[in-house]
């Protein structure tokens, strides 16, 4: 889904130190760049209903995973959906 070269610069972006590559950050950063692909995808072929169903999974994990940011660490949060430019 996500090309190895996006994936590492996204990572780079949002890890909390060196060797980080799964903090919650960095999971929501991911996730939302495999869901602008999908949705990319979803509007050349509108009837592909198992990438739909695809998509709706990744949304609720993201967004489950924004509500543990959201509740742990508001100031984190605040900043990540500034820097992804996603609705909270």
């Amino acid at each position: 889904m996500v090309a190895e070269i996006d994936k590492s610069e996204i990572i780079k972006k949002f890890r909390i130190h060196e060797k980080d590559t799964g903090s919650v950050q960095v999971q929501i950063a991911l996730l939302t760049q495999k869901i602008r692909n999908l949705l990319l995808h979803l509007k050349e072929h509108k009837k592909d209903l198992h990438s739909k169903r695809g998509l709706l999974k990744l949304i609720s994990k993201r967004k489950k995973l924004l509500k543990y940011l959201k509740e742990n660490y508001p100031k984190d949060y605040q900043k990540l959906i500034e820097e992804l430019k996603i609705k909270g």
